[in-house]
């Protein structure tokens, strides 16, 4: 007696579910598209928002911004929540390891006064920028339209959450486990006059009420200014004047800023390209935002990488814009 195996293939009715098959055909989709095209919910309303009844929950009319399909904006790192999870777990994992390591060996006791002062000074203050950037990009997943536009300022709320614990965490250390050091960076950014051009800044943002403009406040000008002076100059005078072991502590940041520059970059040039008027007032609030931030910014180039490098920044900064396609020379 024989036995013949036989194999058959049940071929499925379709290969994916009905909103990546109405946008991207009748083909597999990844998990990015799976998890983040056409899912807010924009029909159906049963009520608009007692706070705003002139909108709806999810309304494009939020931001002069114009698009003809805000899902035309995606996330060129393919982030959706599972995606993000696995990224930022390995960052911490490595983040978690250099922080045990200048614990462990006590590498922040071998500090001078006068470094540890700086570091008081330049760095701990900005746990508080970042508490606003967290709020800022909170306020845009809630007011913003389109899934794959919202999930990215919902991640990036989050990582700027996690970025103001870590420097929190680095006040404690300079301390010992003591508050002294975060009472202090409390104080300066109240009352020293140094920062209060970057706090007026920060607290004027937060009552933007334009979803896009506070974007490109937020995550294209100030980080973009401000991530390059202090977390990577401040970093270079640090290990030149003996601190090396310092720029451990902060890698987190700048390897989070290289990376969020991606999306960011992506949506703007994006935005852009749909319409001049897009364009035009782009420019116009990136003109204004960015001459704010550079005014807000000089006190704290004077304490300590230094005027010419915040100069330096501004040019790198020009540059980039031109690469999206906005004028990057400042008038």
């Amino acid at each position: 007696m024989s036995i013949e195996i036989k194999t058959a293939t049940a071929e499925p009715i379709r290969q994916t579910f009905s909103h990546t098959r109405r946008r991207f055909g009748d083909k597999p989709a990844s998990r990015y598209q799976e998890a983040s095209f056409d899912l807010e919910a924009a029909t159906n309303f049963h009520y608009r928002p007692l706070w705003q009844p002139d909108k709806l929950l999810n309304d494009p009319t939020r931001t002069a911004i114009v698009m003809a399909d805000w899902y035309s904006v995606s996330d060129p790192r393919q982030f959706y929540y599972g995606a993000y999870v696995q990224t930022r777990a390995k960052m911490q994992e490595n983040a978690e390891h250099d922080y045990a390591f200048c614990e462990k060996r006590e590498l922040l006791a071998h500090l001078s006064p006068a470094l540890r002062e700086q570091i008081i000074q330049l760095l701990l203050p900005l746990r508080h920028a970042e508490f606003g950037a967290n709020m800022n990009n909170s306020g845009i997943a809630a007011d913003g339209y389109g899934t794959s536009v919202t999930q990215m300022h919902m991640f990036q709320a989050m990582d700027r959450l996690g970025i103001a614990q870590y420097l929190s965490r680095i006040g404690l250390m300079l301390d010992d486990g003591g508050l002294a050091a975060l009472d202090r960076a409390r104080a300066l950014w109240q009352q020293e006059p140094s920062w209060q051009g970057l706090r007026r800044y920060v607290e004027d943002s937060l009552v933007v009420s334009d979803w896009f403009e506070l974007t490109l406040a937020q995550n294209l000008v100030s980080d973009g200014l401000l991530y390059p002076l202090l977390f990577q100059r401040f970093d270079e005078q640090l290990c030149a004047q003996g601190a090396g072991q310092f720029g451990m502590l902060t890698e987190f940041m700048r390897l989070w800023f290289s990376e969020s520059q991606r999306w960011v970059d992506a949506m703007v040039k994006t935005v852009i390209n749909e319409s001049d008027a897009n364009r035009e007032q782009v420019g116009v609030w990136v003109d204004h935002w960015r001459a704010r931030a550079l005014e807000a910014l000089a006190p704290l180039a004077e304490i300590g990488p230094g005027q010419p490098a915040l100069e330096d920044i501004d040019r790198a900064f020009g540059q980039r814009l031109g690469k999206l396609g906005l004028p990057g020379a400042r008038p």
